[in-house]
């Protein structure tokens, strides 16, 4: 593709790496990407990365270890190093650029923001949460906007739970399809330190044991609508600093879970309260806190600027999803469920 737009993603092997480069691809990129393996440039190799970034149109940050992981201090060290050394790296790169990218959009997470059951929280909200996933993001995106970059618009996908491909909400579809896919309530555990603050400037959290009887909120996106909302804000030059990625349609874990068992044709299904699901998330190997934290989440730049949703209501982004797979069988109903970057 001699001539064309250069696009770069950096960590473009994921569900969402792959989406983007099938959709800059038919918009006629030239994609390449860098990973820990390449192909086109590894993040170890700072001049083989200023190679692709110097000349590029776009550039795409979408490095970082799966939060879809026990906490421990091994893994919690990673979420962070991947997600903030991937990200410096660009940001080196962009700066020793002869001709910078115009855009450079980088993965960021909502879960920023604090735990609401009051309202949602927009861009304009800056009472953000704290303890380790909030650390995790504000670490992030520091080493998104750090320096002056006077060629290049940054933008920070503030992202949700992606409907789609992925590993975060895997657990979610097993529970439904075995029956045991009813709300899941927040109480009382043994205390722990595994949500601890991380990085220079560790903060405490604040939350703990909400008693939310399966009121907590769920944000999401559907995965056509991430794609979709690159696309919008790559045509709007106006457009910059903080974006929230997560469709207008939040809702409560009660009516999550019941969205669930309707998109697998399963009746019944039985409550989880804290006690219960944190030994049974030990045994899966993941935290309690995807399914616990209330995640209310409002797209108001996208709203504001004019963006249309593929797929605003939950239901029917389950339901999207499933039939367009053709999913039938218990492991591929796990696949559909969702990944995130945060």
């Amino acid at each position: 593709m001699t001539g064309a737009r250069r696009a770069v993603l950096g960590g473009g092997s994921g569900a969402l790496g792959s989406a983007l480069a099938r959709a800059l691809t038919d918009d006629g990129y030239d994609v390449r990407v860098i990973g820990r393996n390449g192909p086109d440039a590894r993040w170890d190799d700072p001049d083989g990365i200023l190679r692709l970034v110097d000349g590029a149109e776009l550039v795409i940050g979408l490095a970082g270890k799966s939060v879809n992981t026990r906490y421990t201090d091994a893994n919690r060290d990673e979420i962070l190093r991947s997600r903030v050394d991937t990200t410096r790296a660009l940001n080196e790169a962009i700066a020793r650029a002869v001709h910078p990218p115009l855009v450079w959009m980088n993965a960021s997470t909502a879960t920023l923001y604090r735990y609401a059951l009051d309202r949602p929280q927009t861009e304009q909200d800056t009472d953000f949460d704290t303890g380790f996933s909030p650390d995790v993001g504000r670490n992030w995106e520091a080493e998104l906007f750090r320096g002056d970059l006077p060629g290049t618009r940054r933008i920070a996908l503030r992202t949700t739970i992606v409907l789609g491909e992925g590993p975060v909400g895997d657990v979610l579809f097993r529970l439904a399809r075995f029956g045991v896919g009813g709300p899941q309530h927040d109480g009382w555990w043994f205390p722990h330190r595994r949500y601890r603050g991380i990085g220079p400037h560790p903060t405490e959290p604040r939350q703990s044991g909400v008693r939310s009887r399966g009121r907590q909120r769920f944000s999401w996106i559907h995965i056509d609508d991430f794609v979709g909302a690159v696309r919008f804000l790559l045509a709007h030059p106006e457009i910059d600093g903080a974006v929230n990625l997560a469709a207008p349609g939040a809702v409560e874990n009660r009516e999550l879970m019941a969205a669930l068992r309707r998109t697998v044709g399963m009746p019944l299904g039985l409550p989880a309260w804290r006690f219960m699901l944190e030994p049974a998330m030990w045994v899966l190997r993941t935290e309690p806190e995807l399914v616990l934290k209330s995640r209310w989440i409002a797209p108001g730049v996208l709203t504001e600027a004019g963006y249309t949703f593929a797929h605003p209501e939950l239901e029917e982004a389950l339901r999207d999803i499933r039939a367009r797979r053709g999913d039938r069988g218990q492991s591929k109903d796990a696949r559909i469920a969702g990944s995130s970057v945060g």
